[in-house]
């Protein structure tokens, strides 16, 4: 099916914020609207990807780009994340996380390259405002709503946790899709209204040892949430463009999230 895609723009308080949009050339005005929440890596290829093929399926899919709000910063500019992407792949895990470690590796390039590099990965896992962030999704959910179609969301990494935070902001959303992403506070939490589907990767200690309480706050309070964790599959499982990805839990998380779309958006 041919898609429709490009950029649109939608304005808070005289701020610009724009967003990667594909839909079905014969879909329906009203078709329902899928939020794709990006990883800390913005819409990039893999984000715009994701989009398309929900497109595919028939939906109208918006990834928004939540560095653009009132212009980029020049360290965030597309082409410097994808260098700071190349320059993470020749890393050793640990460095991820080791800034000393990371030096080591940074100081291997020319003066003006590092310096680029590490402007763009500090601003990149810096102190980031997930709360604005979540507020600036719900704007998109609201617009959309408005424009009369019926919105989900679904997300990846801190997308992931976006997209179950905007469960607690917008209340007639329909369902959200948390991938690898951690839960909401429980007050967040206790205001949820739709269903919330999430997939974990079984070597993601980090954010999987913490689904079973999870699980427990929500069903104390009430929530429908249900989930997957697949066994082997490490962090980032669903990014076809990374090491990480694991194509067995990616096919079929794929599958049981058109399922679950397909039943919030046809539930009455």
């Amino acid at each position: 099916m041919k898609l429709e895609t490009g950029w649109i723009e939608l304005e808070d308080k005289g701020q610009p914020m724009s967003a990667y949009r594909a839909v079905g050339e014969r879909e329906p005005e009203s078709a329902p609207c899928i939020l794709i929440v990006q990883e800390i890596w913005g819409p990039d290829d893999h984000i715009q990807d994701m989009a398309n093929r929900f497109a595919e399926s028939g939906y109208l899919a918006v990834a928004p780009d939540l560095y653009s709000k009132g212009g980029r910063a020049p360290a965030l500019a597309f082409d410097r994340i994808e260098a700071v992407k190349r320059f993470f792949d020749t890393l050793p895990q640990q460095a991820w996380m080791d800034e000393k470690l990371r030096e080591q590796y940074l100081n291997q390039y020319p003066h003006a390259e590092a310096h680029d590099l590490k402007e763009t990965y500090t601003t990149l896992f810096g102190r980031r405002d997930p709360d604005q962030m979540a507020r600036d999704l719900a704007l998109w959910a609201q617009y959309f709503r408005g424009q009369g179609h019926d919105v989900a969301s679904v997300g990846y990494c801190m997308g992931g946790a976006l997209a179950f935070q905007l469960a607690s902001l917008v209340p007639d959303l329909k369902g959200a899709v948390c991938n690898y992403g951690v839960a909401p506070k429980e007050e967040d939490m206790a205001r949820i209204a739709c269903p919330v589907r999430a997939f974990y990767g079984g070597e993601d200690h980090r954010i999987t040892s913490q689904v079973p309480e999870v699980a427990k706050t929500m069903a104390d309070l009430g929530k429908a949430y249900e989930y997957t964790v697949y066994p082997g599959a490490g962090h980032a499982f669903f990014n076809d463009t990374r090491a990480s990805f694991a194509p067995a839990a990616a096919r079929d998380a794929w599958a049981k999230t058109l399922l679950f779309f397909d039943e919030v958006f046809t539930e009455k």
